[in-house]
């Protein structure tokens, strides 16, 4: 498979939180070439509430990885950051998303891309648009930066700037 542009979307609210992405991106990297950079948001917890407030981000990349493959490779690093599936919602060390392959639709059991939430969720869209404000959503026909200036708790979003340098390993 040649190189597709891709988009994924992680959040940390457990532990040192910035540490959690910083380390994610970096794992993320040892498959992929992590092309793009959000800013970090600081956003309210989505779904279940009861929880400490999340550090949000998206990156773009370059990947060979077929999509499946790419969603392994992102559980992966989950798991080596010590994801426990617990609560649907829940608190978690990390969570990494597949936002956007290419202008690829799956739908499959396990994989959905583009993911379905990406409309409704301002903590994807506000980083999103920073790094592909003009990609379109495959589905929807619509440009990012469209999504999001109707995006539901838009105003919950606070950029809190660029990921501080630090230890990735």
């Amino acid at each position: 498979m040649s190189d597709v542009t891709a988009y994924l979307g992680l959040g940390s609210n457990l532990g040192d939180r910035e540490a959690n992405l910083r380390r994610a991106l970096s794992l993320l990297g040892e498959k992929v070439e992590v092309t793009a950079l959000s800013s970090v948001y600081e956003t309210e917890p989505w779904g279940y509430t009861e929880q400490p407030h999340f550090l949000n981000m998206t990156c773009g990349l370059r990947t060979a990885l077929a999509p499946h493959e790419l969603l392994a490779h992102a559980q992966d690093v989950e798991r080596r950051l010590g994801r426990v599936r617990t609560l649907r919602y829940g608190p978690r060390t990390i969570d990494v998303d597949i936002l956007l392959y290419g202008d690829l639709v799956v739908d499959t059991p396990d994989l959905q891309i583009p993911h379905p939430g990406i409309p409704e969720r301002a903590f994807v869209l506000a980083p999103l648009a920073e790094i592909a404000p003009g990609v379109e959503h495959p589905v929807l026909k619509r440009r990012i930066c469209e999504l999001l200036v109707n995006a539901p708790g838009l105003e919950t979003v606070v950029r809190l700037g660029s990921l501080p340098p630090g230890e990735s390993a």
